[in-house]
């Protein structure tokens, strides 16, 4: 029982990572498209400025669990998608220093340097993210011995690609979502103009992927077993029809809660049709790391529930403190003030 619930939970911190962050990336991602001049790109840097730190707890935490709960799994997953990952973490950290370094010298030079690697420090954790789910639904060739048999380009096959493209195109939508409701003006009306350009593009993304996944993973066989659970793919496409119905009517705010759920779905999805598997074996089946053979003892699922069960609210707490704060669009001049970027 422990188990299943630290499963839930491991899949609620990654959505909420990818709800949180997601736009974040979405909109670095649009960057050099839609920040026409210097006063735009300022604000679409302002528009991701309060939250881009405090949104990534949740990738902390959700890498947190996986060590904590479910530790063989923490140490597959680290070895099989090193290469990845710490692509992943270099992203990461240079999206954090071009935020940081932009503004430090007042020169067109150095200030179109750090934006471009802005986007790519945005673009490549968007595609790497989405390749490594892709690999983590499918199955990627590990051993017994959680040896992983196979390198960065293998991992890059149909199945990947798709997902890279469709988590880059769902967050992508998610940020410019974000960005209509941050801004005003020309450039409010082009992150509008954009979000309603990317989602027939995700609709379409979003096919692609769903009759590949029927093709190359077993993840439709829970849905099958529990008609139930076929909720959680309504759930996610409920989201993507009522996130272009709003935005259509201008409820900006809660097209991008729209959007919000489509990404819950579209996580529970991939997540609940693994289970109980975590690391899946494509090379054998009685070498899949389940969220029972790879967790910890129950004596410390049991602590850390009770540390989650007081924290996680504390952080939610403080976050949507954060987000009603900073709710209020970015304008000219917010960018006068010393903290702005």
């Amino acid at each position: 029982m422990l188990e299943t619930i630290w499963f839930i939970l491991w899949g609620l911190l990654w959505a909420m990572f990818f709800i949180l962050d997601g736009f974040d990336l979405g909109i670095g991602t649009l960057l050099p498209f839609l920040g026409k001049d210097e006063s735009e790109r300022r604000i679409m840097y302002n528009a991701a400025g309060p939250f881009w730190d405090g949104n990534e707890v949740w990738l902390i935490a959700a890498g947190g669990v996986t060590f904590a709960a479910f530790p063989k799994a923490y140490a597959v997953m680290f070895s099989a998608l090193y290469t990845p990952l710490l692509l992943l973490l270099f992203a990461l950290i240079f999206r954090a220093v071009s935020f940081e370094f932009r503004n430090k010298v007042a020169h067109a030079g150095w200030r179109t340097l750090w934006d471009g690697v802005h986007f790519v420090a945005n673009i490549v954790p968007c595609v790497l993210l989405g390749v490594a789910f892709a690999n983590l639904f499918m199955g990627i060739p590990v051993d017994a011995q959680g040896i992983f048999h196979g390198n960065l380009l293998s991992l890059m096959h149909l199945y990947g690609i798709a997902g890279g493209i469709f988590f880059l195109c769902m967050f992508v939508l998610h940020g410019a979502l974000w960005l209509a409701i941050k801004c005003r003006g020309t450039l409010q009306t082009r992150a509008v103009a954009t979000a309603l350009f990317i989602w027939p593009v995700v609709v379409v993304l979003l096919i692609i992927f769903l009759l590949l996944t029927v093709m190359r993973t077993n993840l439709f066989a829970n849905y099958l077993t529990i008609p139930v659970l076929l909720v959680l793919p309504v759930l996610a496409l409920t989201g993507l029809i009522l996130a272009r119905i709003m935005l259509r009517e201008g409820k900006l705010w809660l097209a991008w809660g729209s959007s919000a759920v489509f990404i819950l779905g579209v996580t529970f999805f991939g997540v609940v049709g693994m289970f109980p598997g975590m690391i899946i074996s494509s090379l054998e089946p009685a070498a899949t790391v389940t969220a029972f053979n790879g967790a910890s003892s129950p004596l410390t699922l049991k602590i850390m529930l009770g540390v989650a069960l007081v924290m996680v609210p504390i952080v939610l707490a403080y976050q949507f403190w954060t987000y009603r704060l900073f709710s209020t669009p970015v304008t000219h001049e917010d960018l006068k003030d010393d903290h702005a970027y």
